[in-house]
């Protein structure tokens, strides 16, 4: 049974399902209010017209692909939604790369923890972001490592990172995902945390309007 619960969240990552009916959605919002869960967001839509220079500065907001408008708007609205669905957040970990710290306080209205291990593993490289690979062993690890720990009671560990960085934690399969997209893990203490959902930015701002 173990063994065929493993097989099935494995096919549920692959096709990269959200919550496929509205009682779903409602598990998993009730299943979210009781904590005990890790949320990886994709930092929010940026601007293409900017780029990021490497050797990456962090402290250089002109050498660094900000978040767009739109990207704080959608931010914002899905944190809203967050706290109108009385999701509970503790722990905000984000990339030491300024569109995911600002994406990370966007969505939680809280002061965030800039980590290494969600910072871009493809180090600001176009090339990396548009075909992610998967590849990059040391950064998955890390990343997975973080995930893997057991949030505070009651509260759900939120991070925002990088498309490159998603595709070494969770695999190739991965590497489709969509700025503002989240994936959802269950703590299985001292188990690696369990798959349980790909959820769509618009996801949380129409489970908030039920």
């Amino acid at each position: 049974m173990k063994t065929l619960q493993i097989i099935c969240a494995v096919l549920l990552f692959l096709l990269g399902c959200s919550p496929a009916s509205a009682e779903d959605s409602r598990e998993l919002v009730s299943a979210l209010k009781q904590g005990g869960h890790v949320i990886v967001f994709r930092h929010g839509a940026t601007d293409d017209s900017q780029k990021d220079i490497y050797p990456l500065n962090f402290d250089d907001m002109k050498a660094q692909r900000q978040l767009s408008e739109k990207g704080r708007d959608m931010a914002r609205q899905i944190g809203t939604a967050i706290k109108k669905l009385g999701i509970p957040i503790g722990e905000i970990y984000t990339s030491r790369l300024n569109r995911a710290i600002e994406t990370g306080k966007l969505l939680s209205d809280k002061e965030v923890k800039p980590v290494d291990a969600l910072t871009d593993s493809g180090a600001g490289s176009a090339s990396a972001m548009a075909n992610p690979a998967g590849g990059n062993a040391k950064a998955g690890l890390a990343m997975r490592e973080l995930v893997n720990a057991t949030p505070k009671t009651g509260t759900n560990t939120l991070m925002v990172t990088h498309k490159t960085n998603i595709a070494d934690a969770f695999g190739k399969e991965a590497s489709d995902a969509q700025e503002g997209e989240a994936f959802v893990y269950r703590s299985s203490g001292s188990a690696p945390a369990a798959f349980v959902a790909r959820v769509k930015p618009a996801f949380w701002i129409e489970q908030a309007a039920n």
